[in-house]
């Protein structure tokens, strides 16, 4: 999922640029005072030089003057007194010249450096710009660290919260599937439980030549009360194994399936069920004295048979505390790593199974959620209209279905039009509602609640963070600018670049 993402890569991204930032700042702050040093070394050497052409010159005079002062003081009978050497060093000489080599330390451009680097007070004024470009440079690196802390802060945050949004959106969903007919936005319901049952059965019996027909009248008529031993491991017809609880839910399911589909019979097994309902002679043809055509003569055309044995069965973790056993599978998120709006759930948790039915288990003791219904419709998602349909098209994968007729198979195939004919072949409406019903409403509001709480919060944290990385990027043009006008080399190797556009308010 992308990834946790997107929050997380412009936090190491802030956090990558500070660190480079602070490194960089060093190297450049290094190679400043490494650039006045040198200057100022140069300089010294120029007034050493300097100084020695006009020690030359002086003594050129002197050598040229001298003859005419000892002429002339002969004439006046002056005595001109001869140069004397230098002393010899003493122990007073040696503490005056280490004085001196103090004080021209003190003066030079490296204890200038130094004292800007530790923060000293730099007796000389000449190099106090070295010590005014350190200080500045770490004022903008302490206030760019700053403001990278509280942008990670912002965007923990943040990401913390649209995690608890996701979850609680799940919860609510979860528990709306749950609560199935009483949150259900079609108005067609029936009350009548056996009567929607009844409904479906009869039409089923339309399709007089049918295999579908044949076992109704022995499952769900009275006068039958020895089934044939054809159709003794048929657990029973697609369309009376379920039933939902909207009838637009009905409809579009049923459409999606197919009246082939939903007339398919359903057996346990491949032994007892699936090779009892047809034989075949010597030749391969199907023999119309035994199996379920022995029981119905007058059946005709192909039929399907669902062997549950043999289906893959639905393999992870079921939802808590839920007798229907729905599957707990991974809601849909969209690249930003959100909730599709309208989505109402998967398809296969929309199918109420009745108590007989759920104790219909295979041998691995998979029921008919995990077996049939999951083959059926794998995750098909359910939205609440065709626009919230499309609008999540990059995070459905196993094909999906909207209340006001929007289909979109498992290949990828979109269905458009309208229905000419009506399904007669539907899945039945439940009147079923949990036993503990109150408590989950109030669970229900309590999340809900919870929901507006975070995301009201949320809605707060996201302009302020907005704000914290506007005012990072635009300290850090200032730095970069600042060390582009330190450094003729940083300049060519990091131009500045324009000061971003501010593109929310403060």
């Amino acid at each position: 999922m992308s990834s946790s993402s997107s929050s997380s890569s412009s936090s190491s991204s802030s956090d990558d640029w500070v660190m480079k930032a602070t490194m960089f700042a060093a190297t450049m702050v290094k190679e400043t005072i490494n650039m006045l040093v040198d200057e100022a070394e140069s300089s010294r050497k120029r007034r050493k030089k300097s100084a020695l052409c006009r020690d030359r010159e002086a003594a050129q005079r002197h050598d040229h003057l001298m003859p005419a002062v000892h002429a002339q003081a002969k004439l006046l009978s002056v005595q001109v007194p001869s140069p004397s050497p230098s002393p010899s060093p003493t122990p007073t000489n040696y503490a005056a010249a280490a004085a001196a080599q103090n004080d021209s330390y003190s003066h030079s451009p490296y204890a200038a450096a130094a004292n800007a680097i530790h923060g000293m007070p730099n007796p000389n004024p000449a190099f106090s710009h070295a010590e005014s470009l350190v200080s500045s440079s770490k004022k903008l690196e302490d206030e760019l660290l700053l403001l990278g802390r509280n942008i990670k802060d912002h965007e923990e945050n943040i990401e913390y919260l649209k995690t608890q949004i996701s979850s609680l959106d799940d919860q609510i969903t979860d528990i709306q599937v749950t609560l199935g007919k009483k949150h259900s936005s079609s108005p067609h319901m029936t009350e009548d439980k056996d009567l929607s049952e009844q409904a479906t059965v009869e039409h089923i019996m339309q399709h007089r030549k049918s295999a579908a027909s044949i076992v109704c009248q022995f499952k769900y008529d009275g006068a039958h009360d020895d089934h044939p031993t054809a159709i003794k491991d048929v657990v029973g017809v697609v369309a009376t194994l379920g039933k939902v609880y909207d009838d637009k839910l009905s409809r579009l399911l049923s459409e999606y399936l197919g009246v082939d589909t939903m007339l398919a019979l359903v057996c346990m097994t491949y032994d007892d069920g699936v090779k009892a309902l047809e034989t075949y002679d010597t030749e391969g043809a199907v023999s119309k004295s035994c199996g379920i055509y022995g029981v119905g003569a007058s059946m005709e055309g192909r039929f399907n048979v669902i062997c549950l044995e043999n289906l893959r069965p639905y393999v992870g973790e079921f939802m808590a505390d839920d007798p229907q056993r729905r599957l707990a599978l991974v809601k849909p998120r969209l690249p930003n790593d959100r909730s599709p709006p309208g989505f109402l759930g998967f398809a296969v948790n929309m199918i109420h199974i009745d108590i007989p039915h759920l104790s219909s288990l295979t041998s691995n003791g998979c029921g008919l959620r995990e077996t049939l219904f999951y083959s059926l419709f794998s995750r098909l998602q359910v939205y609440r209209s065709r626009a919230h349909m499309l609008q999540a098209v990059p995070c459905i994968s196993d094909g999906a279905i909207s209340l006001d007729g929007g289909i979109i198979r498992s290949n990828g195939v979109f269905v458009f039009g309208n229905r000419e004919k009506e399904m007669d072949v539907r899945f039945a409406i439940s009147s079923y509602l949990p036993e503990n019903l109150v408590e989950i409403e109030k669970k229900l509001k309590e999340l809900k609640w919870e929901k507006e709480t975070l995301v009201e919060t949320l809605q707060i944290e996201e302009p302020i963070l907005a704000n914290i990385r506007y005012t990072f990027e635009f300290k850090k043009q200032d730095f970069v600018r600042f060390m582009a006008q330190c450094s003729p080399y940083a300049a060519m190797q990091y131009p500045v670049p324009a000061t971003p556009r501010r593109s929310t308010p403060r």
